[in-house]
């Protein structure tokens, strides 16, 4: 994908401790999590911020597919308690829905050249917005007692931690992500196939990527870890000039950020063709997602994550 590599954004340092130590604001912009040194940090601002959003919402985490009953213990969140089952047997019983039931999480990370990239004023790049994003699931996964497990790819996947659910865990997920860095060439759909032979338990597979690949190859992919009987989430990270195109140089110089390939263009010519055929891969996107019952979400790295969050699982909730 061609762009003008206009600035590098990273992770911030030590200067986000006061504004983590006051609160999440809601609701949290990008460039405030980019001051937060740790992505542990910001997964925790991030899901308060979310979870407060929430208002005691009757959902639990990813899915609300009842799976089974078990007996109440003391202790049990008496919402959960199945009441016309007391009525009928005078016995106490919870109700067990599918996210309850220690789901194997495995956050997939495209980290390609293209996900280096960041706009003119841009707080981030994809890849730390997706970072942030990842982590964010991650940490709300482990609130539920998910198993979390993390799989990176640029060619191929490089980086894999198993999903495991033991103390101590997250430390090495947060750890391993936040060593990610963007760089070389993608073979996104090949990737996707090597990752559903890796991932031998059926799980959530969370994708996050910029989704530079043909949408009919991504068919394939998403079939392949279907059939597998994985439940599939992808969020579409794009930089906001990247979706609208809006360029006031005479003449701009673009640069394929995984090849390094120069281009110059004229963006005054190339714009109205460029947002079509942006608009078109999106809506083709949106269909080959929709069509393998693939979750789709389209996020910009300047909407706030946790609303960004919000907006994906309240809607997947109410299916």
């Amino acid at each position: 994908m061609w762009w003008r590599r206009d600035k590098k954004a990273g992770g911030g340092g030590a200067a986000g401790g006061d504004a983590a130590a006051q609160g999440p604001p809601r609701f949290l912009d990008p460039e405030v999590l980019a001051r937060i040194g740790s992505l542990e940090l910001v997964a925790r601002a991030v899901v308060e911020g979310f979870i407060s959003g929430l208002h005691r919402s009757p959902f639990t985490g990813f899915s609300t597919e009842f799976a089974e009953y078990r007996q109440y213990m003391p202790g049990d969140d008496l919402r959960y308690l199945d009441w016309r089952l007391l009525g009928r047997t005078d016995r106490y019983f919870i109700k067990k829905y599918r996210a309850d039931t220690n789901a194997q999480v495995t956050l997939v990370l495209d980290t390609s050249g293209s996900m280096g990239y960041a706009g003119a004023g841009a707080a981030v790049t994809k890849l730390r917005y997706a970072q942030f994003l990842a982590a964010s699931l991650a940490h709300l996964a482990a609130r539920q007692h998910d198993a979390v497990g993390l799989l990176a790819f640029g060619e191929s996947v490089h980086t894999h931690v198993p999903a495991l659910a033991r103390t101590g865990h997250m430390r090495t997920v947060y750890g391993r992500l936040s060593a990610l860095e963007a760089g070389g060439e993608t073979r996104f759909a090949e990737a996707l196939h090597e990752a559903a032979d890796r991932l031998a338990r059926r799980g959530i597979v969370i994708l996050v990527s910029d989704f530079y690949e043909q949408p009919e190859r991504l068919a394939g992919a998403f079939q392949h870890l279907r059939f597998r009987g994985h439940d599939v989430l992808a969020f579409h990270v794009l930089d906001p000039t990247e979706a609208e195109f809006d360029f006031d140089d005479a003449v701009l110089l673009l640069e394929d950020a995984e090849t390094a390939e120069q281009l110059p263009v004229l963006p005054d010519v190339v714009a109205r063709g460029y947002r079509e055929r942006m608009r078109a891969h999106l809506e083709t996107l949106r269909q080959t997602a929709a069509a393998n019952r693939v979750d789709y979400e389209l996020v910009r790295t300047d909407s706030p994550l946790d609303y960004a969050l919000f907006s994906f699982l309240s809607r997947r909730a109410g299916k």
